[in-house]
């Protein structure tokens, strides 16, 4: 196996929410993992509560950086985050900059959700949608966790209203003041590249017109949902992935935000069954290469 393009340090994935790293077989990050370690690289998907706070989840990773670190003799990591995953490795790289080379965000909602607003607007604290909905998000969360057979520890905590506020436009901004590296000056711009020895980069896409495209995948599902989602956004109309902004989703250097994928295709669902132009696998690999061409 070549390692000539393999990153200096391991690879850490963070899911989003409702993330896991294996349903029944069926994983989270699909095709990515394997294709990361045919370059050599050593990559670790881990497991956070899949739903929850952004700090909480922040707090469950720094353990599992810990973990890696010791298992591979490694000085640092490079976090690599989908949706709720991005603002959570941010987190972990704000509390120990010393233990990670670079947060790459993919799909993350920086600046907020706007459809985690559209839900706080429609279910408000206290009303009966708010309940319902809870308890819904909660009976699938449960469900996942049960058949989750890639973590085999402690059952991890759950708050649905804890995860939904850490993900409107007001709870991200409140996160932004406490933990604002890489983060754009101008709305639409890029943030800094490297703060605190920590390098910062995104990427994201958006939703393509037409629904059969799909690589055949004509009844995918995840992709009508984010096209249901999308018809929420009032600022970045016609520029999400369903649940993601294009502009909301730059961090660091911006290294696209226009790729033909929805929110799920972005991580190569639902079984690698993207649209036309859409090479998903290939970003990550390419990302892996950049990030040993810079000596990381």
């Amino acid at each position: 196996m070549s390692t000539s393009t393999a990153p200096r340090y391991p690879l850490v994935l963070v899911p989003g929410l409702f993330g896991f790293i294996s349903l029944l077989g069926y994983p989270y990050w699909y095709g990515i993992v394997t294709a990361l370690r045919r370059i050599g690289a050593k990559v670790f998907p881990v497991l956070v509560s899949s739903v929850h706070s952004t700090e909480v989840r922040g707090e469950q990773l720094l353990l599992r950086i810990a973990d890696v670190l010791q298992e591979t003799g490694a000085e640092k990591v490079h976090l690599i985050g989908h949706s709720q995953g991005a603002l959570t490795a941010r987190y972990a790289a704000a509390l120990k900059p010393e233990w990670v080379a670079s947060v790459t965000s993919v799909a993350g909602p920086n600046h907020g959700s706007e459809l985690a607003d559209f839900l706080k607007r429609k279910a408000p604290h206290g009303s009966w949608r708010e309940r319902l909905l809870s308890r819904l998000l909660r009976g699938v969360a449960r469900c996942m966790a049960w058949l989750e057979r890639g973590y085999k520890g402690e059952p991890l905590p759950m708050d649905v209203a804890a995860a939904q506020q850490s993900l409107t436009s007001d709870g991200v901004a409140a996160f932004n003041v406490q933990y604002p590296q890489g983060l754009p000056e101008v709305w639409g711009g890029e943030g800094a590249a490297e703060v605190n020895g920590v390098r910062y980069y995104s990427w994201s896409g958006t939703i393509q017109p037409g629904i059969t495209d799909k690589g055949g995948n004509r009844f995918d599902g995840p992709n009508v949902a984010c096209r249901m989602f999308a018809k929420t956004f009032q600022r970045e109309v016609g520029q999400c992935d369903g649940m993601v902004g294009r502009y909301s989703s730059h961090l660091g250097t911006v290294i696209g935000d226009q790729y033909p994928m929805d929110h799920f295709d972005i991580i190569n669902q639902t079984f690698g069954l993207v649209g036309k132009g859409a090479e998903p696998v290939k970003l990550f690999v390419e990302h892996a290469q950049r990030l040993q061409a810079a000596g990381l």
